[in-house]
């Protein structure tokens, strides 16, 4: 499988060197890991504020590539699709999967070896059992009722 992700060319751990702010678009899409788990339902506990993964996906999300099929016009299918950007870190951290790269950094913590960054491949995602893939089930044949059945643990 080819990586959608534009990862060549880029200035070696650029990621270590600049801070979410400074980078450019192009380095700023290179951090998704492709793990497709911020394409997830979420559950939050209204007393707690801790948020739970599910396995129930969203529409978009294509289970066997762990993408979006729709990225670049997402909003049209999803309106509520949040565009993550380093200004939106603060309000959005929380609710992104534990082992995403946006919210590592965020966190001041290093990129996992797994990561395409540093592994090279696209697949090491998948190789590490990170990613979501073969794993999701369709939020429209999940009812809500059972959102909570489908809690997935993460791996940290």
């Amino acid at each position: 499988m080819s990586d959608p992700i534009v990862r060549k060319g880029l200035t070696p751990k650029f990621w270590e060197k600049k801070p979410l702010s400074e980078m450019s678009q192009t380095e700023w899409e290179a951090l998704c890991d492709g793990c497709g788990k911020c394409c997830l339902n979420k559950l939050e506990d209204e007393d707690s504020g801790e948020v739970a993964l599910t396995r129930v996906a969203c529409r978009l999300l294509d289970d066997a590539t762990c993408r979006c099929v729709h990225y670049e016009n997402r909003h049209q299918f999803v309106p509520d699709c949040i565009v993550l950007k380093p200004d939106n870190m603060d309000s959005h951290a929380y609710w992104m999967p534990q082992t995403c790269a946006y919210r590592l950094l965020w966190q001041g913590k290093p990129l996992p070896e797994w990561h395409p960054l540093i592994s090279g491949t696209a697949q090491s995602v998948h190789d590490a059992g990170i990613s979501v893939q073969g794993g999701t089930v369709s939020e429209f044949d999940t009812p809500f009722e059972e959102w909570e059945d489908h809690i997935i643990e993460e791996p940290t």
